[in-house]
């Protein structure tokens, strides 16, 4: 669990950061999932954006790939979550 100087961390990394996943009309698949998850444990920080055509809330979008990846929401701003899991081989410094 991640406490706020953390967090804090983490979003002024991210902000400079371009979103790596667009979740568009076909929303959350499996495929999504897995590629999200290779991808956090490759750069631990990733940034997801929701595109307007997209049936699913950005929360609930957020908390459903954070469940299933295993990973920490760091923020959700407008259409636009950021997320974290520590990886087993590449070490970020908080």
């Amino acid at each position: 669990m991640l406490n706020n100087k953390e967090k804090q961390k983490l979003r002024k990394i991210a902000q400079g950061q371009r979103a790596l996943f667009q979740i568009g009309k076909d929303n959350i698949s499996d495929n999504l999932i897995k590629t999200i998850s290779d991808s956090l444990e490759a750069h631990e920080l990733v940034k997801i954006s929701l595109l307007k055509t997209a049936s699913i809330a950005v929360r609930e979008a957020a908390y459903d790939i954070a469940a299933a990846t295993h990973s920490e929401i760091v923020m959700i701003i407008g259409r636009t979550m950021v997320l974290y899991r520590r990886s087993k081989k590449n070490l970020m410094e908080l």
